[in-house]
């Protein structure tokens, strides 16, 4: 009997080898061959996917939280458990492709009263048995089984895609939480130098009013000048304490112990990464490659939705020993078997399993749209980010040569101011039209260091801590 069963289930699984579930094919990309804007660095640049963060981001401090943050961040901490529930989800389903044997042991005593006994006596049975026992092992003829077990495996893949994408999106995060906090620094710092020496000039304006050598209107306009330098400076100490919160979040632990901050200027993030061609974002984006999984997952569950439709056999056996003694139970002659396949064919179901059929197929549908969707989005942001490098390069160097004028322009309105030729009024103006030159200088180089980091990340940087051996050997 052992030997039968045996053969049976090699059999079973021999013809189970064929599957109902639709030939797969990877949707053409629903974007350009090639982007937009041409990418300005060389090819010999080595790719985004091949740099590591630590490479990067040479700041030491922001090294060391990002390294804090793939150790702490809690979302991070979900995404990866996400990755052994989904292990653990196929492990269970691909548990159904082989038969599971379980070791039994039976026993009864029954008392049958002498009013319903053949014998017309009291009489008093004992059964006993114990064996190995076959439960309902499904012959997986039409690949249900085998689909199920695909799907739940590209599912598992798709989590730990996801758990990449993860992975590069808070290392992009981080930089760009803590580039923001320096730049309200910065800011922070021109404001507190501007409310100081306007300060000083409201002193002077004062004293000047109360000897009569100006006006009232003189003195009210350095007093709003000086107000507004308050306003700007709470309200950048604000942003900034929000800012360190934001990054606190992210890092999950306290800023406290690591390296010394670096100002913006100090930042020698990689800026002519190559862009490659659109169709490489297939492989280097997990994002992309997460979707595609969830796809091949649909795919895999068609077939489970048509095999459905066939009959589904199932055995179970048992074999071991039986006996109405226990100390007879081992002795020869006590060998006791069963086998009970079960054949099931769907007669009527009510429409049940065609809807079950359209369910998948449109989960199919909707898997592809959202597999072309994160190629669209990947090509959009990849496209902005080239789209801005090069025109914030430009931007940078006419918003500094703007700081530069207006600080040439105070100087020369100063001067004049003290030989009597101008007015106070063109003082306080430059020094208005300064202020908001210096700031919108740092906003514009964090808007380049954080355009660099976007193109980083789009690209599919950020896995790796360093550079891969391959890349550094080219």
């Amino acid at each position: 009997m052992i030997k039968q069963l045996t053969l049976t289930v090699l059999a079973a699984s021999v013809l189970s080898a064929c599957s109902m579930a639709p030939k797969y094919t990877r949707p053409d990309a629903p974007v350009a061959a090639d982007y937009p804007a041409a990418s300005a660095a060389a090819d010999k640049q080595q790719r985004a996917h091949e740099t590591g963060w630590r490479n990067f981001f040479p700041d030491q401090r922001l090294q060391a939280l990002i390294g804090a943050a793939l150790a702490n961040n809690r979302d991070l901490r979900v995404a990866a458990l996400r990755i052994e529930e989904a292990r653990a989800q196929y492990n269970i389903q691909s548990a159904d492709l082989l038969p599971n044997l379980n070791g039994t042991f039976t026993g009864s005593r029954a008392r049958t009263p002498a009013s319903i006994s053949p014998t017309g006596i009291d009489s008093v049975s004992s059964a006993y048995q114990v064996g190995l026992s076959l439960a309902s092992f499904e012959l997986d003829f039409f690949g249900r089984v085998h689909s199920l077990n695909d799907a739940a495996l590209a599912s598992y893949l798709a989590t730990e895609e996801a758990q990449r994408a993860a992975h590069i999106s808070l290392v992009a995060e981080v930089a760009k939480a803590y580039l923001a906090e320096r730049a309200f620094a910065e800011q922070l710092a021109l404001a507190q130098s501007t409310l100081k020496s306007r300060g000083t000039a409201y002193d002077l304006a004062k004293q000047r009013f109360e000897v009569g050598a100006s006006s009232a209107l003189d003195l009210r306009q350095n007093e709003a000048l000086l107000q507004s330098a308050r306003v700007a400076q709470v309200t950048l100490a604000r942003q900034r304490a929000q800012a360190l919160n934001a990054l606190t979040l992210l890092v999950g632990q306290p800023l406290t112990g690591f390296p010394e901050a670096q100002p913006l200027s100090a930042q020698n993030i990689v800026t002519d990464i190559p862009a490659g061609l659109p169709s490489d974002l297939l492989t280097q984006r997990p994002d992309i490659r997460s979707a595609e999984q969830s796809l091949l997952a649909a795919n895999a569950n068609i077939g489970a939705a048509r095999a459905a439709f066939f009959p589904r056999i199932s055995l179970t056996a048992g074999i071991g020993t039986a006996s109405s003694t226990l100390s007879n139970l081992f002795d020869s002659g006590t060998r006791a078997w069963t086998f009970a396949p079960q054949l099931v064919l769907p007669i009527f179901d009510a429409g049940r399993n065609s809807a079950n059929l359209t369910l998948s197929e449109v989960r199919k549908n909707i898997a592809i749209a959202n597999y072309e969707k994160s190629i669209q989005s990947a090509f959009r942001e990849v496209s902005d980010a080239l789209v801005a490098r090069d025109l914030l390069e430009e931007q940078i160097d006419a918003q500094r040569r703007v700081q530069e004028a207006q600080a040439e322009r105070l100087k020369l309105a100063d001067q004049r101011f003290q030989n009597g030729i101008a007015s106070s009024l063109d003082v306080l103006d430059a020094q208005r039209e300064l202020f908001s030159a210096e700031q919108d200088l740092v906003q514009a180089r964090l808007l380049r260091l954080t355009n660099a980091i976007d193109l980083y990340r789009s690209l599919g940087g950020g896995l790796t801590e360093s550079n891969s051996v391959a890349a550094t050997t080219k």
